[in-house]
């Protein structure tokens, strides 16, 4: 490979009055050589290379060039490194001649420049000259570090760092840090604490820096780990123990296994801090969700004055208002920030500022400060598309791809994921198509990226394009892909299918998740697998410990509840140690439709003591419990309460109290209610509600009414439903012109009222008998297979997992 082109041009040929050799004065040269030595102490490197290359004799010296390669790899300048490195080589005639010392400078600022190409082509370089040049631990390493800094490990490929480890002759304990750097960046913590260990067998003795890069890898594994390397520290001495890298590199490590405690205590010990050690602290405990403790450090540090904030300290502090959803914390950050820097804030602070604002619900604000930032990059076009779509505003986020491609900015694996969320969220088949097409057009790659389509597809009605996709990635599947093809299956009314997925990820050697069984237990309702097969799957969930998660055990307790088993979900509900909102809000629910609104409203009201607040939805189970039981007074007292929890009423909760006083025969009470909502209650279903009670009591003038209200709101939506409600009450009245002129205003505006359906379970198959007018007459279809099952001949009870 030919050396790397210059971006410098060759200098002009020296002339003798430039050149002190030409003269013979041996003096100059080594005036010279002393000038580029002092240039480079002083950091004056451009006027070095301009005496290095200028005033000294060609070759220049190589122990000079190096002098100088080793003054820019370490005022991490590896661009200009490689720069001289090329026109040493390639425009300097004679060349010098290049030894350890100078592949060793060249290959370190590859590695600093992530330039693996080029690092290639040195690496070439060095092989072609390897029996002329010293084999030495520091050349080695450099290339070591090369490949460690810039290669990709792929699962099941050749590991080149490793292969080079070891074949290294000769190990110090550089080859060994570098190592351990290596597996914990590719994610194999275990590898790199038993090479740890290993090193530590062979007698080498660690170094700060040691413990620096295997701290990372001890949160992931045995407990023990982080103890016993911090222990290890302790007894390597006062200077290990106060080096500011370690302490940083500790604090994280507690952190991460959620050891504030601990981390604390490596901070309070630390002998010197540093801004970074401080910051390392405020991450620690917003990622611990200790907001306060972190808010308590952010103070101090604007408090005093030997140690100075930085853009990190800020960026944390607005991570924790981020976080705990506290705009107000935010607002004064946000102002703090503006006087602090006169009204110009750094990209990376103003991202976090509108991921702040529409994390706490002001999607305006955020797209208002986003819109007033000075400077803007990718990840801010990134951060606010994603916030209009996180917050259900997908066709902004969509029209915003468009300003953002109009701007010069080219979408990149973010904005797609964006863009395909906000094609699943709306349905909108073609943009999914789109995005999709863009993926594959532009190579764009990304982890995750199938699970997004996968999801979108199935969201979007075709289920088959979805198992097309999932299908394409073959052995490639991870967890995450497997989830969504079984939500999407369970989302779009095919549980059965969703069942055999999830069966067909155990076989194919994948360990299901707790995502994986909140997003299978919803298809094991009475229709789909059956509480059998929720059964087995809540055994499983118990032999991996996955019970204990909060979204698994709402799922259990949503599944026993329409499954029947009312005290079964009583039971997993009282086991579970952690509950949300959510977990409440789906027992009340599944109290309330088993015909247990007293016990409903009594675990309702238990929130407060477990310091939960409900939500609309807890309210509308728990007003809809109070319904399925008659409990009229304590239904209309939760509807009056939910003021006073800052939760205003929707269409859904009115259509429920008018539903609730209807079904007690408070009909005319029911009407003045919705009468009084004024254009609140223009909703269809509230009056549809209405009317339906009206027709069941015999309440024919009030249902005249709803009837002409009913009539106005459809023809803006077009309900089949309502219609036919319409329908059989102006039969019951006798008016059979008005209800055939009204069937025939169906059929032509094409409503037709989804045909209902009567399933029923055979052993272990469920046979469905849909009715619609054409089949009303029969009963069954006449199949020989469904009375072979019924004699019992086939289809024997089989497992689902």
């Amino acid at each position: 490979m030919a050396p790397p082109q210059c971006a410098i041009s060759p200098p002009p040929a020296p002339t003798n009055a430039a050149n002190p050799a030409a003269g013979g004065g041996k003096g100059r040269t080594q005036l010279a050589v002393a000038q580029v030595k002092k240039l480079c102490k002083q950091g004056r490197l451009e006027h070095a290379r301009r005496l290095l290359l200028d005033a000294l004799p060609r070759p220049p010296p190589t122990l000079l060039c190096n002098v100088l390669l080793i003054a820019y790899v370490a005022g991490a300048l590896p661009d200009h490194a490689l720069r001289l490195y090329a026109l040493l080589n390639h425009a300097a005639r004679p060349a010098p001649r290049s030894d350890h010392y100078t592949y060793s400078c060249a290959l370190t600022a590859c590695a600093r420049s992530r330039r693996l190409r080029l690092g290639r082509s040195v690496h070439a370089h060095l092989l072609r000259r390897a029996r002329s040049l010293p084999d030495t631990a520091v050349l080695r390493n450099s290339l070591l570090n090369l490949y460690a800094s810039c290669a990709r490990h792929r699962r099941g490929g050749v590991d080149v760092v490793r292969r080079l480890f070891d074949a290294m002759p000769k190990k110090n304990v550089v080859s060994w840090n570098t190592l351990f750097g290596w597996y914990v960046k590719t994610g194999r913590p275990d590898e790199a604490l038993e090479m740890f260990a290993r090193m530590l067998e062979d007698g080498v003795r660690p170094t700060p820096v040691s413990f620096v890069n295997v701290f990372p890898a001890a949160g992931s594994g045995d407990p023990s780990w982080p103890f016993l390397l911090y222990g290890l520290l302790i007894k390597h001495g006062v200077e290990y123990v106060n080096d500011l890298f370690v302490v940083s590199s500790a604090i994280g490590m507690f952190s991460e296994i959620s050891d504030v405690q601990s981390a604390r205590m490596v901070f309070d010990r630390a002998g010197k801090k540093n801004i970074e050690v401080w910051n390392t602290m405020i991450t620690g405990y917003v990622q611990n969700g200790q907001f306060s403790q972190a808010m308590d450090l952010f103070i101090q540090i604007l408090g005093s004055k030997e140690v100075p904030s930085d853009v990190v300290t800020f960026l944390s502090a607005v991570t924790a208002a981020s976080q705990s959803q506290d705009v107000r914390l935010g607002q004064q950050l946000h102002g703090y920030l503006m006087k602090g820097m006169h009204s110009t804030l750094p990209v990376i602070l103003g991202n976090a500022l509108v991921v702040m604002y529409s994390r706490c619900g002001n999607v305006q604000t955020a797209f208002e400060l986003f819109d007033r930032l000075p400077e803007k990059d990718i990840v801010s076009w990134n951060t606010m598309i994603t916030a209009f779509v996180q917050n259900d505003f997908d066709l902004e986020g969509l029209l915003l791809v468009y300003q953002m491609q109009k701007s010069g900015f080219i979408p990149d694996t973010v904005t797609l994921t964006a863009v395909l969320s906000a094609a699943s969220n709306t349905g909108d088949l073609q943009i999914g198509k789109q995005s999709h097409g863009y993926l594959i057009r532009h190579g764009i790659e990304g982890e995750g990226l199938e699970s997004y389509l996968i999801d979108m597809y199935s969201k979007s009605g075709r289920i088959d394009m979805a198992q097309r996709v999932f299908d394409g990635y073959g052995n490639d599947r991870d967890e995450v892909t497997w989830n969504a093809m079984i939500a999407g299956y369970t989302q779009s009314g095919q549980p059965e299918q969703a069942v055999l997925q999830f069966r067909a990820m155990i076989e194919a050697g994948v360990e299901p998740t707790s995502v994986t069984l909140a997003s299978v237990l919803p298809a094991c309702d009475p229709v789909g697998g059956g509480v059998c097969a929720g059964k087995q799957i809540h055994s499983f969930a118990l032999r991996h410990s996955l019970d204990t998660n909060v979204f698994v055990g709402t799922a259990l307790v949503d599944m026993y509840s329409k499954c029947g088993e009312i005290s079964a979900a009583e039971n997993v509900f009282g086991g579970m140690t952690e509950k949300s909102t959510v977990t409440y809000t789906t027992m009340i629910s599944g109290l309330g439709q088993h015909g247990f609104g007293e016990r409903a409203l009594s675990l309702f009201y238990s929130m407060r003591d477990k310091g939960l607040k409900p939500d609309a939805v807890t309210f509308l189970a728990a007003i809809s419990a109070c319904n399925y039981s008659g409990l009229v007074d304590e239904g209309l007292s939760l509807y009056r309460s939910m003021e006073t929890f800052g939760l205003a009423a929707t269409p859904q909760h009115h259509c429920c109290i008018v539903d609730l006083l209807a079904k007690a025969g408070r009909v005319d009470e029911a009407y003045d209610f919705v009468e009084s909502l004024g254009e609140d209650g223009n909703f269809i279903a509230i009056w549809g509600s209405l009317l339906a009670s009206c027709k069941a009591q015999g309440k024919m003038e009030l249902a005249a009414w709803a009837t002409e209200k009913v009539l106005n709101i459809e023809k803006q939506y077009g309900h089949a439903g309502y219609n036919v409600l319409l329908s059989q009450l102006f039969a019951a009245e006798g008016n059979w012109s008005s209800a055939d002129s009204l069937r025939k205003e169906m059929r032509l505006r094409g409503l037709r009222k989804e045909a209902g359906s009567t399933w029923i379970k055979v052993q272990s198959a469920a046979l469905q008998d849909r009715s619609t007018e054409r089949n009303r007459k029969q009963d069954f279809p006449e199949n020989e297979h469904v009375f072979s099952m019924l004699d019992g001949d086939a289809y024997s009870t089989d497992t689902i997992i």
